[in-house]
This record gives structure tokens, sequence and C-alpha cells, in this order.
């Protein structure tokens, strides 16, 4: 009898060894349609992580968003467009943050960080932060969703990470790391703090897949800063996630090389959206030397969805021999895939996995 869609998912996680190599699609990168439900009955699983078992309060801080639309006459560069403002009032000060809708996600405008003025009103949001059980949300979608899906929890980006990408953007960060690192510092410590008051809400919570953190790129955060200032906070989560017999991710998407013994001495059981050559610097060979005992959850490389079916199905299986058959692989999507593109491409990939990825 084969698998279902989830149990396959699950045997890779736990080591248990699946009937052949899954292919997992994230839920916001699947339409509703005649495909969708073939692929599922193809056997897809969904990647599902919008139910996490907690909810941030923040009991002294409150946020106002407005959108609105700039007229014209202002010479806007985004006149005409819809904007969302969102104004977090704290008590050390308001921080001000503008987005631009794009379907699933969104293009930042304005970041909360301006000036130096702005630390202790950050500071003080992280230091209010608090984070509340939410096990019911959370079990009811597992009732729900069936045997196609998989929930996985997430807390977002490391205090680092989170500074660069979330608050100040990549050229104001480095002014700051440069001319105040003593105030990025308390920043720094603050998001720590704040992060380890939800370390022990998920890790004795009820979903056993847990993932911290991501898009790590080596370019701006370098080999230093990602020894000292995030991967201790990975082995920090992930040692009290094994105590708790959890597994923990980390969503790794961009250039590895530099960091890869780093992350393979790291407390990471998988390694989610793993993006092989030709879009990055490590293949799945590359990666499954370096880390012989993690779960490679790749990414099917987002460059190779533009070559033909022939092409496509070529590569899931050279993926597949380039993992050697250890059973610790799964074929995901994490990104935008061209609307012309996914329906085919998600078939012949799910049929790779199906036909070339089978274990005896």
């Amino acid at each position: 009898m084969s698998m279902t869609p989830l149990e396959r998912v699950e045997a890779v996680l736990w080591g248990h060894g699946p009937d052949h190599v899954p292919f997992t699609v994230y839920e916001s990168k699947l339409p509703p349609c005649a495909v969708e439900r073939q692929l599922r009955n193809e056997g897809l699983c969904i990647h599902n992580r919008h139910y996490t078992p907690m909810k941030p309060v923040t009991p002294n801080c409150s946020v106002e968003t407005h959108t609105y639309t700039p007229p014209p006459q202002t010479g806007d560069v985004y006149a005409g467009e819809t904007l969302v403002k969102t104004t977090t009032r704290t008590p050390a000060g308001d921080l001000i943050a503008v987005n631009k809708p794009a379907g699933f996600t969104s293009w930042r405008v304005e970041l909360p960080f301006k000036t130096a003025d702005d630390y202790p009103a950050l500071i003080a949001l992280a230091e209010d932060t608090q984070f509340l059980p939410d096990h019911e949300t959370y079990e009811k979608a597992l009732a729900w969703m069936g045997d196609d899906v998989i929930l996985r929890a997430t807390l977002g980006y490391s205090p680092l990470q989170a500074i660069i990408y979330n608050l100040m953007g990549v050229e104001i960060f480095c002014i700051e790391w440069a001319e105040r690192r003593d105030r990025v510092m308390e920043l720094y410590e603050a998001l720590a703090a704040r992060d380890r008051r939800a370390f022990e809400v998920l890790a004795t919570g009820p979903c056993p897949y847990v993932q911290y953190c991501g898009n790590v790129s080596p370019q701006i955060v370098g080999r230093e800063r990602f020894r000292e200032l995030i991967l201790p906070l990975y082995d920090e989560f992930g040692a009290m996630l094994h105590e708790h017999g959890k597994l923990f991710g980390c969503h790794l998407d961009a250039d590895c090389g530099l960091l890869a013994d780093l992350i393979g001495e790291s407390e990471l059981d998988f390694i989610e959206a793993f993006t092989p050559a030709p879009d990055t610097d490590m293949s799945i060979a590359d990666a499954r030397r370096a880390w012989p005992c993690k779960i490679l959850w790749a990414n099917f490389p987002s460059s190779v969805h533009l070559a033909d079916q022939e092409q496509i199905y070529a590569t899931a299986c050279q993926m597949i021999d380039e993992d050697g058959g250890s059973q610790k692989l799964i074929i995901g999507i994490t990104e935008d895939v061209p609307e012309d593109r996914w329906q085919e491409n998600f078939l012949t990939i799910n049929r790779a996995c199906r036909e070339y990825g089978r274990y005896d």
C-alpha cells in the first residue's frame, strides 16, 4: 500500500523511509483549480505555514493601519498606487512603515527605522511583545486539513536578520553597524530576549515541526556575524525543541557555501528551501556531502522553470541522483513560478518524484 502524501513527508522528516521522494508546494503557490486537484491526487503534499500555535500580544503598544493612494499632483513616485501605512505606537515613540501590496506579498516602501532616535521605540516594542499559546487554532486546522497537507510552525527572523531586513534595510544597517554598533547590539539583545519568550511556547506546543529565521545572505551577513550572532540562537532554540521531541529547520535559500560547515555543526534538522545550482553556489551533491545527516527540503531551482518539460524532468531526476538515495530529500516549491508554467512544471516534477524517485 502506498503512503499518503503526509505520511511520505513525515517518513523523510523522522527517518522512517518513504516509498518515494516527496513533492511539496507552499500553500500560496498552488491556486485551487483542476490541476491542483490532480496534483494532490497524484501525491503532492501542500506545505502550509499559516497555523503557528501561538500569537504575539503587545499590551502597551498599539498598531494602526491606513490604506491610501497618493494623487498624481503630489509628484509621489507611487502616485496612483495603493499603499498601506502602519503606525506602531510605543511608550517610547511611534514607528512608521509603508508597504505596497503585491498579490500574496508586498514591497517595502518605508521601513520603521529612520534615525537613531528610533532605537528606544524599537526596543520598547521588543520588550513589550509577549507570546500566548494558541493550540486550539492549530489543532482545528490539523483536523481539517487531511492527509495531503503538512502544517509547519514558523517564528520569524532571528534578531540580526530582523534588524537588517525588517527594520533598517541593508544600506542603513551597514551605516549603523559602522557608526553605532553599540545601539544595534542593544536592539539585538532586546529582540533576542523577545524570541526566547517565543521559544518556550513553541517548544512545549503541539506542532512537531518548527522553523526559525532564514534568507541568510553570506554576502551581507558574513561568516563571523553568522557564527557569533545568528547560529547561537539557532542552537539554543534547536536544543529546546529537541528536548521536547520536535524537529528544527531554517529557510536557507541563498548561497550557503561559505557557511556550510557551520550549518553542518548546528542543531538544524532540516534545511528548508535549499536551492541548488544553477541558482546558488551549492548543488544537491555538495549539500549532501556537507550535511550527510540533515534533511534537504529543497526548492526546485527557479531558473529552470523556464525550460521545456524534458529539462524540468531531467533536473528533478538530477536532484534525486545527487542525493544518493539518502531518503532525506524532499523536493519543494518555495518561490514564485510563472503563471503560464506552474501547472505543467508541477505535474512533471511530481511525476519525476513518483517514477524516478522510488526507493526499492
